[in-house]
């Protein structure tokens, strides 16, 4: 019966992740698209920068955006912690 348990939920598990994964990437491509080219027209008028990202790009903005809060949230933790 265990078994049958593990063998639902982890696949259910990895779809839902999967899931919000992609709609993290849809996001970013969607505000980079609808931000960026408000931002700066003459750069992305001038080719300096794009109007639209890749999904790799945008996969790239996620990885680097996660590593600075992760950095982000390690000096917050370990300055709060001198503090006490």
């Amino acid at each position: 019966m265990k078994k049958i348990w593990w063998v639902v939920i982890v696949p259910g598990i990895l779809a839902v992740a999967a899931g919000a994964f992609a709609l993290l990437l849809f996001l970013i491509k969607l505000l980079w698209a609808w931000t960026v080219p408000d931002l700066f027209p003459g750069a992305v008028e001038q080719g300096l920068v794009v109007g639209t990202i890749s999904w790799v790009t945008a996969l790239k903005l996620a990885v680097f955006v996660a590593v600075l809060s992760g950095l982000a949230s390690a000096l917050a933790s370990r300055h709060g912690s001198k503090e006490g």
